[in-house]
């Protein structure tokens, strides 16, 4: 086990070492020592930064969904340009990348990981909810624009992209879904909410 190994940003580092385990081994593979062997580091390194492995997985989720809500601002500064169907493709399949899956299949496996993220989304599946909020935040945008139908119940159509998004996306070992495909389920769900030609 190396010792000694300067990190310049620890917490960094083994967040990038988790996304890597996550990708090549998957979920069940996170453990402590995977993390840290991954990083190059002696296991001390993680438990000096965190209280416990829950505790970094946590931070992990929470630093991803700070993330995501940097491509939702994005995502609402998009309204009125463009296709709605368009955005939503787009956003949907950044979303559903095969990290951002693998850390929903762990938060899902883990209940003291999600218990410990229930502050943060008390209902629910974590990095799932935010993601419903900031589709339903771009959708009341385009309302605003005129291009989603007053009556539309984007608090509804929100979390159904998510759904039927991560139905596509879901098997991490699998072939990921064609953006033709990803576009069809988002043109159905907004069969009846969308004003564009």
């Amino acid at each position: 086990m190396p010792t000694g190994v300067a990190l310049r940003d620890p917490r960094q580092q083994l967040f990038d070492a988790a996304e890597r385990v996550l990708l090549h081994a998957g979920p069940n593979a996170l453990t402590s020592r995977a993390v840290t062997e991954e990083a190059g580091c002696a296991k001390g390194v993680l438990h000096r930064h965190f209280a416990d492995f829950d505790a970094f997985l946590a931070e992990l989720v929470r630093d991803r969904a700070a993330r995501l809500r940097e491509r939702a601002a994005a995502l609402r500064a998009a309204a009125g340009t463009g296709a709605v169907v368009d955005h939503l493709t787009t956003a949907l399949t950044e979303l559903f990348g095969p990290v951002a899956v693998a850390l929903v299949a762990l938060v899902t496996s883990r209940d003291g990981l999600r218990a410990r993220l229930r502050g943060d989304a008390p209902t629910g599946v974590p990095l799932l909810t935010e993601a419903a909020a900031a589709i339903a935040a771009y959708l009341e945008a385009e309302r605003g624009h005129g291009r989603i139908e007053p009556a539309a119940d984007v608090d509804v159509l929100a979390p159904t992209l998510i759904g039927a998004g991560h139905l596509l996306f879901a098997d991490r070992t699998g072939t990921a879904p064609r953006t033709a495909d990803v576009r069809k389920m988002v043109t159905g769900v907004l069969a009846t909410a969308a004003r564009e030609p």
